[in-house]
């Protein structure tokens, strides 16, 4: 299992239609709208090597996305590839398309930003609100 820690920011849209991220970046502007936390405490490059095998092998994840000061969260299912390189130093992205490059943790989501939860969305609307995801092999 791997926890990645970020905040909500009043930037926040989640309306992209393929693809969800997290990024260690402070600010967000409103081109930014796959972007559901930022101050992240992690990026690709810093998950352990153990899971990274196991996308790197093509196996699949479960992505919990849980706002623990209001018992709210909203999951997702992403597949790895042996084209992932884990090298993007800032962000965490998850693609519905088969598309990778080196910010991108998994591939085949069945959601993007746009298809979590909305009452998730608008609470991330607000930097105090604290995101966490929880990254589980299956």
């Amino acid at each position: 299992m791997e926890v990645i820690r970020a905040r909500g920011h009043p930037n926040v849209r989640a309306t992209h239609r393929t693809t969800l991220e997290v990024t260690k970046d402070r600010e967000l502007t409103p081109r930014g709208d796959c972007i559901i936390g930022v101050g992240a405490d992690k990026s690709v490059a810093d998950l352990n090597e153990d899971l990274k095998r196991w996308l790197k092998s093509g196996r699949a994840i479960r992505v919990e996305i849980v706002l623990p000061d209001y018992g709210l969260k909203d999951e997702l299912i992403a597949f790895g590839s042996s084209k992932l390189t884990f090298k993007h130093e800032r962000d965490v992205v998850i693609r519905k398309s088969d598309y990778v490059c080196d910010r991108t943790l998994a591939i085949r989501s069945n959601k993007s930003a746009r298809d979590i939860d909305r009452e998730i969305v608008e609470l991330l609307k607000d930097e105090k609100t604290e995101l966490i995801l929880i990254i589980e092999k299956i």
